[in-house]
């Protein structure tokens, strides 16, 4: 299985997991391959803690750990509501920090959040949660689907307020770039790395078919 995570090395401890997963309307062709992607997170790490979001938050940590691939998809359809509605990641983010974070998050930890950062949202209030969100782990990793299209630019309101705090912006499009989260994230539990930003110049399938070869750009110019 090319999305399952490198071995565990005896001497290397994992860092915790906190994912965060866009489900709303502009997620939704990616939503299924990105549920399947933290249930193989999940079933290969101990420690991952994992929440969905479009309009409310809805934790689904108990839910991912269903034994096989379809028993996880049924269980996290059932415990949440407001599938491909709109996106509130700034109002998402103030409720894990309210009900969740003391629980959850660990200096230590690494949050990934998924999305394309089309929120309806208030910018400010996007800014303050990831700022606090910044400041409450080791890495924040936030992967775009639309990565790897052409032309894309992050330009969107939300993004713009929200990368100045993130430390990785990576795409999240083909099975090349899963292989390459996971390699990334085996390197965080044994050493830090420097903010990595980029946009994959040449377009790429949908997750599924490899990204053609293509050279890496900054595409943040203040980071």
């Amino acid at each position: 299985d090319i999305t399952a995570l490198p071995r565990r090395r005896r001497r290397t401890r994992r860092r915790p997991v906190v994912l965060l997963c866009d489900v709303s309307g502009s997620m939704e062709q990616y939503t299924r391959t990105l549920l399947l992607f933290a249930h193989t997170l999940s079933r290969g790490m101990r420690d991952v803690e994992a929440f969905l979001f479009a309009t409310r938050l809805t934790r689904i940590t108990m839910e991912l750990r269903a034994p096989t691939p379809d028993a996880a998809m049924a269980a996290v359809s059932r415990a949440v509501s407001d599938w491909s509605g709109g996106t509130r990641i700034g109002d998402a983010l103030r409720t894990f920090h309210q009900r969740w974070r003391r629980r959850t998050l660990h200096g230590s930890a690494v949050v990934i959040l998924i999305s394309d950062g089309w929120d309806r949202g208030e910018p400010h209030l996007l800014r303050e949660e990831i700022a606090r969100l910044h400041r409450s782990c080791h890495r924040l990793v936030w992967l775009n689907p639309l990565i790897g299209t052409i032309d894309y630019a992050p330009l969107t309101r939300g993004l713009e307020a929200a990368l100045p705090f993130v430390d990785d912006f990576l795409p999240v499009r083909t099975l090349r770039d899963v292989r390459e989260l996971a390699l990334h994230l085996g390197a965080l539990n044994e050493h830090g790395h420097h903010r990595h930003l980029h946009l994959r110049r040449a377009a790429a399938g949908r997750l599924g078919a490899d990204a053609r070869p293509g050279g890496d750009r900054v595409v943040h110019p203040r980071l």
